[in-house]
């Protein structure tokens, strides 16, 4: 147990050092293998979707579960985790594109701005101004330090190199075809409930972290304590709402509005009581989500080394 709590460290040190992997990165080749599937498996329904999930998720997870106990010196076992965190962690990444915005916005260039912007968030940016750019931004950091960061490692710490692939491939999965398209509406229904279900307690965990950390930032504690309390709920996502409402209190802003992806519009309800973003909230949100990482493995590394309860004999 505690070769999976090293690997976990190490995997995170090399993230917040190297970034993802350049080149044949494995994330990458699953969404190709899982594309591909998908053109000769889709249909419109429910089950068909739920079958697509479970070969994909289920056989990542076996793979994983067999490599975690093939490597039985406790050195490859490190090792083998420390490459698979490393893999599929993102935080240096998101921190990355989401400072390239904030260089663009305080340039000057909008257009390049909402270029850079396509690069985090799922909306059309051809109409946003410099405030909705920098709101997109802070809510992208927010969500995806809990899908990116957080869930891996907590994943990770509970069912080592399984874990980490499994979720891995299950939040890919979501971002392929679990959103609300004509094409995607029930065969992609099983993939969305999945990664809810999986993302559940580490939304919490880093709505809670934030809250917590909140100081890092010059934020308080308290107020985004009560902006998780009170606005949560009232966003569409049972696990975007914790994280967006935790840091819009921490940070003393405003998230929320109106947002457009394509021919659909949404309005959504407010988060926190501040004001609107400005440009120089996404480096103070990166440097949340940086905190939030930190205590997140922290947390993680408690949980996996924590000792097994080995079974009495039977008389």
């Amino acid at each position: 147990m505690r070769s999976r709590a090293i690997g976990l460290v190490l995997g995170f040190a090399a993230d917040r050092v190297l970034g993802d992997p350049s080149r044949f990165h494995p994330v990458a080749g699953f969404g190709t293998v899982a594309g591909r599937l998908e053109q000769r498996m889709w249909a419109d329904d429910r089950t068909t979707g739920a079958g697509y999930t479970a070969v994909l998720v289920g056989g990542t997870a076996a793979a994983g579960i067999v490599a975690d106990r093939a490597a039985t010196h406790p050195l490859a076992r490190t090792l083998l985790t420390a490459a698979t965190t490393w893999a599929v962690i993102g935080g240096r990444s998101l921190g990355r594109e989401a400072g390239h915005v904030h260089a663009w916005l305080e340039a000057g260039n909008l257009p390049a701005a909402r270029e850079q912007l396509t690069h985090l968030v799922g909306r059309d940016p051809s109409d946003l101004d410099a405030a909705e750019i920098s709101r997109a931004t802070v809510e992208s950091v927010a969500e995806n330090t809990s899908d990116a960061v957080v869930a891996p490692l907590l994943a990770g710490a509970a069912g080592g190199i399984g874990g980490l692939v499994a979720y891995r491939a299950a939040n890919t999965l979501d971002a392929m075809v679990g959103h609300r398209s004509d094409r995607y509406r029930r065969f992609g229904w099983a993939s969305a409930r999945l990664d809810d279900v999986l993302n559940l307690a580490p939304a919490r965990l880093s709505a809670l972290l934030g809250a917590v950390l909140a100081p890092v930032v010059g934020g308080s504690t308290a107020a985004a304590f009560r902006a998780w309390t009170r606005d949560a709920r009232r966003h569409p996502s049972p696990n975007a709402g914790p994280v967006e409402a935790s840091f819009a209190g921490a940070l003393g802003v405003r998230l929320g509005g109106t947002n457009v992806y394509g021919t659909r519009v949404e309005h959504r309800p407010t988060l926190g009581d501040g004001r609107p973003p400005a440009t120089a909230d996404i480096a103070r949100s990166v440097r949340l989500a940086d905190a939030v990482g930190v205590g997140a493995l922290v947390v993680s590394a408690v949980i996996a080394a924590r000792p097994r309860r080995r079974q009495r004999p039977r008389p």
